[in-house]
């Protein structure tokens, strides 16, 4: 049976990508300033990352520049005292064997989990004994532990329901799930299930959102993998350990503006993402065709307020 990713806070870190020559559409890795985002994660309590998922423009990255983001940022890691650093890498294929090929290539490359998006090119004919089927087959035959990528948003709409995760925890190489959505009834039946297969210790719950942190550790999530973590890694750590501890006046007031700095996040995706790390962090990065980077002042402003607020939290 494998081990899911110890417990805590992880970021699903952008791609960082450099200007591309002129006449050039696709901008290359930027694998110095991916390292250095990677090490300020680490030394302010991140616990793992996740590479190559939805936030890192996965599907607009070739086999090639999998292997050398995730190759480079094991040994940056080690390299830096941080030997065996959580790894998570995702893959968004539709189907089996392109999915196992990635995961081969994660293992390889410095990876000790995958992160397995539902295949969702079909959604409107896909049952969920077919995803059941289909989880199964990736798992009998990855080389990595996996965890279930459940997100709707970017999968058709496919949804996986509680009893569907109940049968695959018994995979003995299915070790949790990330579920980027606010369907908070699905967070707790998974989290709170008292089925053996789906304890703690065999099966990690984490959520995609950090809006809604503590209400999922409340009926027993694992974590969060948070985009706005990526910006604010202290901060939202801070949240987790408040919740943790019992101190809950101290993590209701910093779950309302964590919760309002999310929104950068949820509704600028990528793009807002690497806006806030290039003006708060000053980690700047294009985006792949068909993203842009950048947002106007005018829309900056709006965050600006929260962002401050945040800005606060990250000094103490």
């Amino acid at each position: 049976m494998a081990s899911p990713p110890p417990p805590g806070i992880y970021v699903p870190v952008p791609t960082f990508f450099s200007k591309p020559p002129s006449n050039e559409p696709t901008p290359p890795l930027d694998l110095a300033t991916q390292s250095k985002h990677a090490l300020h994660l680490a030394k302010n309590g991140i616990r793992g990352l996740v590479l190559l998922g939805s936030t890192g423009e996965a599907v607009a990255l070739t086999e090639d520049d999998r292997r050398s983001l995730i190759t480079h940022i094991r040994q940056e890691m080690d390299g830096a005292g941080y030997k065996d650093y959580p790894l998570i890498a995702g893959t968004a294929s539709q189907g089996v064997g392109d999915t196992v090929k990635l995961l081969q290539l994660s293992k390889e490359a410095g990876a000790q989990w995958g992160l397995v998006l539902a295949p969702g090119f079909f959604a409107t004919c896909i049952t969920q004994q077919g995803l059941i089927d289909w989880y199964t087959a990736v798992a009998d035959h990855s080389p990595l532990p996996i965890l279930i990528y459940h997100y709707p948003a970017v999968s058709n709409s496919l949804s996986l329901n509680a009893s569907t995760f109940t049968s695959l925890s018994a995979h003995p190489n299915i070790c949790g799930a990330k579920l980027s959505h606010g369907d908070l009834s699905l967070h707790s039946q998974l989290a709170s299930s008292t089925i053996d297969s789906m304890s703690h210790d065999k099966f990690a719950t984490f959520t995609g959102l950090g809006q809604q942190l503590l209400p999922v550790l409340m009926v027993g999530g694992t974590g969060a993998i948070d985009g706005l973590a990526a910006i604010f890694p202290r901060t939202v750590v801070k949240l987790y350990e408040y919740v943790k501890a019992g101190e809950w006046e101290q993590a209701r007031k910093l779950q309302e503006v964590v919760a309002r700095g999310e929104g950068l996040v949820v509704g600028h995706g990528v793009v807002g993402a690497k806006e806030g790390l290039r003006r708060i962090l000053g980690f700047d990065s294009e985006c792949r065709l068909p993203l842009k980077a950048g947002m106007s002042e005018d829309a900056w402003r709006d965050w600006e307020e929260v962002m401050a607020e945040l800005g606060e939290v990250e000094k103490t």
